[in-house]
């Protein structure tokens, strides 16, 4: 039962927008307990009465970005795996499954060498490999019991359980009754402890539909693919998360279980844990569950730096679709002050109807169907981009639209944007940080963000107050600074060329 239902609390939310940012920061100061485990990990707890529930965020910092050439892919390829279970959850008899694991690993290794011969494999030996692998395949699932852990925790009142993969980290989610904190902690606990990697060659398969269907079928997908390729030739941002076609066919059951253990160290995750809970008294469990896991030596941080860009690129992507443009522009990411000067001009151009670019481009002159920017984009960890996409309403064309863009840039390098409008965009900044005070999942989500990309929980806050500190003549700087011709890519989608 909700304690505190929402007719009742609105006249709380209105008196919150009134608070100035530096009341926001205080809000949670104090109330987050910060504990760090004997192995490294982290632990935020905050206690919140407003129904007896507990979320809980646990993320890694590691993404796509940490993945060797050749192997893109592994770390969503992962996440999926995580969810097949440990030693005792989701088989009927691990020591008989491990034997038929160990026999398919060896099947499938043989398979790719005589495959990667091309032309020169061994058609017979290549038929008999399959026919091998399928019958271990059928063998192996006798042993499985399929979506086990799924099925433990609906059965104890779960809801939202599910993962993600950026580039910058994974999270495995879920809320329940507060009184199944240690259900959580054994399932949890174990999955870190001794994960197997079950299904993995048909969980592959599984993924490469995937990027077949929301990738490789749909131009914008694929046109921001080669636009990211096109604006990252060093660092790996330029790299898709679900991976290459090439990468993602070849991926290896035993070196993904060692990404496993190089990136899911305890050093590298974050709990976040939020709802009806006393944190002190759910600390002795979280050691007891949580402290087992062994420390790990985490790799050398990325060293690889995206140079400067050094002139304009473009490129054209073809598909029978509407066309399309991005634009985009290096930058720093956060803690930067440029960061949050660039996340208010993402707010003076494309928040909401009144923003600039709706206004003219598709209200006004109704050259666009749809135009907005973006700042940190694809990740926040390392240096990214502030893009600017569209799609041109026709008769207008590509040439129209990014013409009405980059004047859009030139106007912020020139003219001073207003103190009301400035004010505006920090409202609906404050505004959409109170909607993510909201729920226990969303603090849950925000707390572990900072916490495991940026090393505060207080970032979410700490960015409010950089926001206050942003200046008209800020926003003008950046703009001259980062919005210039040699700092942008330029991606276009456009109908393929009429063969002769």
């Amino acid at each position: 039962m909700n304690l505190f239902p929402k007719r009742k609390s609105f006249p709380v939310l209105i008196l919150l927008f009134l608070l100035p940012a530096s009341a926001f920061s205080f809000s949670l100061e104090g109330r987050v307990k910060e504990f760090t485990l004997d192995n490294g990990m982290k632990v935020l707890m905050l206690e919140r009465r407003q129904s007896p529930t507990l979320s809980f965020y646990i993320r890694f910092r590691v993404g796509a970005v940490d993945e060797n050439v050749g192997a893109t892919g592994t770390a969503h390829l992962l996440e999926h795996m995580l969810f097949k279970g440990t030693r005792t959850l989701g088989t009927k008899n691990y020591a008989e499954e491990e034997k038929v694991l160990s026999r398919l690993d060896s099947v499938v290794a043989t398979l790719e060498a005589e495959r990667a011969k091309g032309e020169k494999a061994d058609k017979d030996f290549l038929r008999h490999l399959e026919e091998t692998f399928q019958k271990l395949q059928a063998e192996h699932k006798k042993w499985v019991v399929k979506d086990e852990i799924e099925r433990v925790y609906s059965e104890n009142g779960a809801v939202g359980f599910n993962a993600f993969t950026s580039q910058d980290s994974t999270a495995y989610v879920v809320s329940l009754p507060s009184n199944r904190l240690e259900l959580w902690a054994r399932i949890e606990s174990d999955r870190l402890l001794n994960p197997v990697l079950r299904e993995f060659y048909s969980e592959r398969d599984v993924v490469m539909e995937e990027r077949r269907r929301t990738y490789d079928s749909k131009p914008e997908r694929k046109m921001m693919e080669h636009f990211l390729a096109a604006s990252f030739i060093a660092h790996p941002y330029g790299r898709p998360i679900i991976g290459w076609a090439s990468d993602i066919q070849s991926l290896d059951r035993q070196a993904t279980e060692e990404f496993f253990r190089t990136f899911y160290s305890p050093a590298n995750t974050t709990l976040a844990i939020v709802g009806d809970m006393n944190p002190e008294e759910a600390l002795p469990l979280i050691k007891k569950y949580f402290e087992r896991i062994p420390r790990q030596v985490l790799p050398p941080p990325l060293k690889t730096r995206e140079p400067e860009q050094a002139g304009e690129r473009r490129i054209q992507v073809e598909a029978d679709a509407n066309p399309e443009l991005i634009m985009g522009f290096h930058k720093p990411n956060s803690p930067h002050p440029d960061d949050a000067v660039c996340e208010i001009i993402e707010g003076v151009l494309s928040y909401g109807r009144t923003s600039r670019l709706y206004r003219r481009l598709v209200e006004g002159e109704k050259i666009a169907v749809s135009a907005s920017a973006s700042n940190g984009f694809p990740g926040e960890r390392y240096p990214n981009l502030f893009i600017l996409s569209g799609t041109p309403r026709h008769p207008h064309s590509l040439a129209e639209l990014e013409k009405a863009l980059l004047e859009e840039l030139e106007r912020l390098k020139k003219e001073p944007v207003a103190l009301p409008e400035l004010q505006k965009i920090r409202n609906q900044i404050q505004t959409s940080f109170l909607r993510n005070l909201d729920s226990n999942s969303s603090l849950a989500y925000w707390l572990s963000y900072g916490q495991s990309l940026f090393g505060t929980w207080r970032y979410v806050t700490d960015r409010i107050q950089a926001y206050e500190k942003v200046t008209p003549e800020d926003v003008r700087r950046v703009a001259q600074k980062y919005f210039i011709p040699r700092n942008r890519t330029v991606a276009t989608l456009v109908k393929p060329s009429p063969t002769p």
